[in-house]
């Protein structure tokens, strides 16, 4: 039994008449009536009574309906599902994305391609540093890594998704708390919190570098293991915090304020990581979207 064979049965089953049957599959009635002969005798049993005058359908030609249209169904999915992975429209894309700066473009994303492609399954993870994503991306465990990175491994394509610059996070006690803008070199003598130094990380490396630009080294009194973390001793008045402009636009802690600052240093922008080689439609579809959120944020 075969696909052609089940199309031509359920022709016949339709229309009760093979001229019309064979007219619906542009074919001619001679060879439709040889494949349900063949049909019949590959089951074993007959599944149309028909004569000069009329064509029914037996108990068992009746029974096989139902089946016959199940499978004739089920390829029909299977062919849209090809169809639809080869386009873009469906598929698995894995998202690996670094700090919570990133958590709110990482729901903005979410929620549009759910809306645009909502065949298209997204499986988020999240990575304490930017390090761990882009080496889940390297090894094939992830399709895109968000995050920020002074390098990018030569097998891997990137582009900024999001423009990010430095603010000083201070109590809101400081005396400095009040400044539209500062200088790095007014924070020399203040005490520090940063982030754990951990391979790659964007943020203690700028607190390093800024502070040798000023001539002085950053007096770091306390390590913290994340974003959340640190802004939680800044509000304790333990210090100040090197950290970016997104993570102030998601702070709610009122007793933590954030000021920009007028020194420049490497982009700390955001970026989206794929690997060159991977031609998943699915994948370019989704950076199509984070695309399309960038230019819609007018970055």
């Amino acid at each position: 039994m075969d696909v052609g064979q089940l199309k031509a049965f359920l022709a016949v089953a339709q229309e009760l008449h093979f001229g019309r049957a064979a007219e619906q599959l542009h074919m001619a009635q001679p060879p439709l009536s040889r494949i349900i002969k063949q049909l019949e005798s590959e089951l074993g049993t007959r599944l149309l009574d028909r004569n000069t005058r009329s064509v029914k359908l037996t108990s068992t030609g009746q029974a096989l309906i139902g089946p016959a249209t199940e499978v004739l169904d089920a390829l029909r999915r299977a062919e849209e599902a090809v169809r639809s992975a080869d386009n873009g429209e469906a598929g698995l894309v894995r998202i690996a994305f670094a700090g919570v700066s990133t958590h709110q473009l990482v729901a903005r994303l979410a929620r549009q391609v759910k809306s645009n492609r909502p065949r298209i399954q997204l499986e988020l993870s999240s990575q304490n540093f930017a390090q761990p994503a882009m080496k889940k991306l390297v090894q094939g465990e992830t399709d895109i890594a968000l995050g920020r990175w002074d390098v990018i491994p030569a097998e891997v394509s990137s582009r900024v998704v999001m423009r990010d610059s430095l603010v000083i996070a201070m109590p809101d006690t400081h005396a400095l708390a009040g400044a539209r803008r500062l200088a790095m070199r007014r924070l020399a003598g203040e005490a520090f919190i940063s982030l754990t130094p951990f391979e790659g990380a964007v943020l203690p490396d700028r607190l390093r570098r800024l502070a040798h630009a000023n001539d002085f080294v950053a007096d770091v009194v306390q390590l913290a293991p994340d974003t959340q973390t640190a802004l939680a001793l800044v509000s304790a008045e333990v210090g100040c915090h090197l950290t970016l402009a997104s993570v102030a636009q998601n702070a709610t802690d009122p007793h933590v304020v954030f000021v920009p600052l007028e020194d420049s240093t490497a982009d700390v922008d955001l970026r989206a990581a794929w690997r060159r080689d991977d031609t998943s439609p699915a994948l370019k579809a989704v950076l199509d979207e984070v695309v399309s959120l960038d230019e819609a944020s007018g970055d």
